[in-house]
């Protein structure tokens, strides 16, 4: 284990002495791990669904058993486990990735494959809810929006990944292939995070009680619901993906795979953009990114038959919401970075309660009204959650102002 001074003045001040870059770049690859297995399935619905014998819209609901679960763990994990060390804490979260990855592996069925993504929605809500509160302990506070940026290069690159390899490998491998990856990229992040990361001894006290405080204040608030509104949204649409491409332009496996690569490839910039944009604004980051989703709802519904059009129109998706997550998470940080914990639980459950219910709307609305009711519903939920934050959000503050 690397020795690093981590002692802290208080809880929102971030760690004194040398950046631990090394660790931070082990949840880096944790975060990659974790976000890949949570989207596999947007890309393996149709392989899933024919080896199981269940419908694209039931396998569609494995997603959004991770999200509920990870909605409900998220604050679960930051005050069950406040007295430990959190070093500890996050080899535990690890460790469910390789479990669960392994788990959905070897599934016969659906019981099986929906435990799998339990234990997943674990590791992911207890991760996603403490990861600003770990980079804040990791580097001293001026470099901590290069340290959040590090962490979201990892969710970059799975979105870059996960679902042009989830496709190409459910083609050739069979969708257990990639599951059998998961695993192994989780195993990996466990190892380098035991070398890696130094102790991290308990601090603080999150409870429902702090919790409750944080989530009074009117920018934690407007910040939550904003994105209540873009996720649900950008996962109605992005979790049936794969039958739009297949029924509106018909494109077969191959080309839907290039399309997806895409789609990652523009969101790993637009994470960059995103980042660049919120060190002035997270105001102005999340509405640009909301406005770019809802133009792509837009070319989607209208010109969708065009592959052009349509392979044009998803990477505009992927570069939009790519900038995303960074903007919102520094908007909400920002508000509330004297409770980083606290404030990050209530982002992750906000968040994972979106993609659920995203998931659960877009499975309805593929059924009842095919794929293009859902990317309307995709435009109509960024362009209103765009507008809420530009009305309501009011001037941003400088991170040294939190």
């Amino acid at each position: 284990m690397t020795d690093y001074t981590l002692e802290r003045d208080n809880p929102s001040s971030g760690a004194r002495g040398k950046a631990a870059w090394d660790a931070v770049f082990s949840l880096s690859l944790g975060v990659f791990g974790l976000v890949t297995a949570e989207f596999l399935p947007a890309s393996l619905l149709t392989p899933i669904s024919a080896d199981l014998g269940i419908s694209s819209g039931t396998a569609g609901q494995t997603v959004t058993v991770t999200a509920v679960v990870g909605a409900i763990a998220g604050p679960a994990v930051v005050i069950g486990t406040r007295s430990f060390n959190r070093r500890w804490t996050l080899f535990v979260l690890t460790a469910l990735l390789v479990i669960s990855s392994a788990l959905a592996a070897l599934a016969n069925g659906l019981p099986l494959l929906l435990l799998s993504r339990v234990l997943l929605g674990i590791g992911l809500g207890g991760f996603w809810a403490m990861s600003a509160a770990l980079a804040m302990r990791l580097v001293p506070m001026d470099l901590l929006p290069r340290a959040m940026a590090v962490i979201f290069t990892g969710v970059s690159v799975a979105t870059v990944c996960a679902a042009p390899l989830g496709a190409y490998i459910g083609s050739t491998l069979g969708w257990r292939a990639a599951f059998v990856l998961t695993a192994a990229v989780g195993l990996l992040a466990l190892l380098v995070q035991v070398v890696t990361m130094p102790s991290l001894p308990p601090t603080g006290s999150a409870g429902l009680g702090t919790m409750a405080a944080v989530l009074r204040r009117p920018k934690v608030r407007i910040g939550l619901f904003t994105t209540l509104l873009i996720v649900a949204g950008h996962f109605a649409g992005f979790t049936y993906i794969r039958p739009y491409l297949e029924e509106i332009p018909r494109l077969d496996v191959e080309m839907i795979s290039l399309v997806l690569l895409a789609y990652g490839i523009a969101g790993f910039f637009g994470n960059i953009v995103g980042g660049m944009i919120a060190e002035r604004s997270a105001k102005l980051g999340v509405v640009f990114a909301s406005s770019l989703v809802a133009v792509t709802a837009v070319i989607l519904v209208s010109t969708g038959q065009s592959f052009a059009a349509s392979a044009v129109a998803v990477t505009i998706w992927g570069f939009a919401f790519g900038a995303l997550p960074v903007s919102i998470q520094s908007y909400v940080t920002r508000a509330a970075s004297d409770e980083a914990e606290s404030v990050g639980a209530l982002l992750l459950t906000t968040f994972q309660i979106a993609i659920s219910s995203g998931a659960v709307l877009g499975g309805l609305l593929v059924d009842l009204q095919g794929p293009l009711g859902v990317m309307s519903f995709l435009g109509v939920a960024a362009l209103l959650g765009g507008s809420v934050i530009l009305a309501r959000g009011g001037r941003q503050m400088q991170l040294s102002e939190g």
